[in-house]
């Protein structure tokens, strides 16, 4: 259950962080920031200290992103998180549904 939902977690931040890059930014490939952002918040996921009972990060009670992470995270999110909805509308159903 662990890894299906932090596989699922990592799925859905990466498109998220994509959809950024891509369309807000204008690159084609992930620049070096956002690929600093991918692998960071993939790094924290993998070290999750709820495991499978973990909920989104949002609502979490522990923030492990270091406070710049976490701003390029809200920056990404606020960006990506409308437009989910029309590049990947099930992955946005089933976030919105924390499935």
């Amino acid at each position: 259950m662990k890894k299906q939902r932090i596989t699922h977690e990592k799925r859905t931040v990466e498109l998220m962080i994509r959809l950024y890059c891509r369309k807000k930014e204008k690159n084609t490939a992930l620049c070096p920031d956002c690929e600093e952002l991918l692998r960071y918040a993939h790094a924290r996921l993998d070290h999750c200290p709820f495991g499978e009972k973990k909920s989104s990060c949002k609502k979490c009670t522990v923030h492990c992103y270091k406070p710049a992470m976490r701003e390029r995270m809200r920056q990404v999110m606020r960006f990506s998180g409308p437009r989910m909805l029309l590049y990947a509308p099930w992955e946005t159903i089933r976030h919105l549904l924390d499935l």
